[in-house]
């Protein structure tokens, strides 16, 4: 708030953290040396709580020692991580719980404290509980890895201006720490009876994912907050967390090692070379189906799609179209996806709720002429169906405008097969091995990513045209990600491939779709139609 940013970009592999240093110094200086501003400064960071981790908050690493960096230092955040504050905030002043889905070493655990001491610095009376499944995780005396050392450690570290009175000494016990002058607290929970009889503004669930007896929890934290919030790497799907994540009733929020600025593909392919394949898949990729028999795209294969084309020096060339997945003006979500040749250059989402399918078809076509895509397919089953006429009268309207016309054609995923007598599978003639066009589609995607997962491991020889690469730059990378490796397979009776895209109760991958539509076979006829203005 006080202060110009830094001159220069910040390096955030190779952290200089001195120019910050001078600043804080200097921010802190020009404070004490008008302290009648204190109080509407406490006002601004009450609403900018991001702000206040940014400009005085702490954190620690202390694998920096070997680098000849010092062990403490600035809590400078890079955007995921602002974004991450902003949204727990906002699941708090909403009073509604939220899920945060995260690879391992992102700075959650350093967000989490540094949130809840900020929260109760500038709110009075609030209370905030962190729970876990082993009490050494919360508080254990000396330990840098428990959430209350760092908690202590933030609070420490603050100008005295802002912590409230804390003295460690006299307001903090095992597994409490509480703030004299607005009278809020933070304190700590284990076991399997966390919450239980008490009342909190924000519960934490620290690695939910990995508690023992996550049912027995769900009960005793059910009457405590409005604002649950399950923070974790992913244990498959057979546990609580993984349901609130996956079942698309809670707010979640992505948080995968490729929104973290210090990590780049030679960090991810030391995580490849010393983490068995579900480990890494499942804390690093964040793939809830990573030990799951019959999943169809592993997020390895798609981790190693993005900028594909920039890794392997392939030059992006080809027909620009887009593909539309319609929502249920629900929770369900419209999803666009944008294409030119192999690349898959842009992906984003929004709410249909309040709606209607006329005001969908508008925002795809509004995203068409921001792409410069002539032509888009739609989902064409159930709520789909409509885009059509509302496109033609769309078009109608353009043409009286002088503008040109964007071409709208249906997906049907239940129809039958493309090329019914070719095969996608050598020996196998797709109306023998896919059941419907839909998973003919999904099983081409799968086909495209394991070639370029391939090729990037130089395993194989490939041909660019049958590759994919997802831009780092897409849009809703994340969230991508996650959804591409949701969907699983399986063989019918007669012994034909079905794809179910929402296992285990999982919410309908709708960016997965949208991507799935504008890679299916389908879409060679699309600069014909286009010409044809069909």
């Amino acid at each position: 708030m006080l202060d110009e940013k830094p001159p220069a970009p910040f390096d955030w592999k190779n952290p200089d953290y001195s120019a910050i240093l001078r600043e804080r110094i200097a921010r802190v200086a020009r404070i004490r040396a008008n302290p009648q501003d204190v109080p509407a400064l406490k006002l601004y960071y009450k609403d900018h709580i991001s702000d206040f981790i940014n400009e005085f908050c702490i954190t620690s690493d202390p694998r920096a020692a070997a680098k000849g960096r010092p062990i403490f230092m600035p809590f400078v955040l890079f955007p995921r991580q602002r974004e991450m504050c902003d949204w727990v905030v906002e699941r708090w002043l909403r009073g509604e719980p939220g899920t945060i889905v995260k690879s391992r070493d992102c700075g959650a655990s350093w967000l989490i404290v540094s949130i809840s001491a900020a929260l109760c610095l500038f709110y009075p009376d609030l209370t905030i509980g962190i729970g876990s499944a082993r009490e050494d995780k919360i508080d254990r005396s000396g330990d840098p890895d428990s959430l209350f050392w760092k908690l202590r450690t933030q609070l420490r570290s603050l100008p005295v201006e802002f912590t409230g009175g804390f003295d460690e000494m006299r307001h903090s016990a095992h597994m409490r720490v509480w703030i004299p002058e607005t009278g809020s607290s933070v304190t700590g929970e284990a076991g399997d009876q966390i919450g239980r009889g008490a009342r909190k503004a924000i519960y934490f669930i620290d690695e939910a994912a990995h508690l023992d007896r996550p049912r027995l929890i769900d009960a005793s934290l059910a009457s405590t907050t409005d604002c649950r919030i399950d923070v974790s790497s992913v244990n498959g799907t057979g546990n609580s967390f993984a349901t609130r994540a996956l079942d698309g009733k809670i707010p979640r929020f992505n948080f995968l090692w490729t929104s973290d600025p210090r990590k780049d593909d030679a960090w991810y392919q030391q995580m490849c070379l010393t983490l068995d394949p579900i480990t890494l898949n499942q804390e690093v990729n964040c793939d809830f189906n990573a030990s799951t028999e019959g999943q169809l795209i592993p997020a390895i294969w798609v981790q190693a799609a993005i900028d594909a084309h920039l890794k392997l020096g392939i030059r992006v060339a080809g027909e620009r179209f887009a593909a539309l997945d319609v929502g249920d003006q629900g929770a369900d979500k419209n999803a666009f996806a944008g294409r030119r040749g192999i690349l898959l250059e842009r992906i984003c989402s929004w709410s249909g709720k309040n709606s209607d399918i006329f005001a969908t078809t508008v925002k795809a076509f509004d995203l068409c002429d921001a792409g410069e895509y002539r032509s888009f397919y739609f989902d064409a089953d159930g709520l789909g169906a409509g885009v059509l006429g509302d496109a033609r009268r769309i078009n109608e309207d353009r043409g009286k405008a002088g503008r040109p016309p964007i071409t709208a054609k249906g997906f049907k995923g239940s129809a039958a097969v493309d090329s019914p007598a070719g095969e996608l599978v050598p020996g196998r003639r797709n109306e023998d091995y896919f059941a419907n066009l839909k998973a003919q589609s999904w099983w081409s995607l799968r086909r495209r990513f394991e070639a370029t997962y391939h090729a990037i491991g130089g395993l194989r020889p490939f041909e660019p045209d049958e590759l994919i690469s997802i831009s780092s730059e897409c849009g809703e990378l994340s969230s991508l990600v996650l959804e591409l490796s949701q969907p699983t397979y399986h063989l019918n009776s007669v012994g034909r491939i079905l794809i179910d895209k929402a296992p285990d109760g999982c919410r309908s991958p709708n960016l997965g779709d949208a991507a799935m539509i504008c890679f299916s076979p389908i879409t060679r006829y699309i600069a014909l139609w286009t010409k044809l203005g069909q």
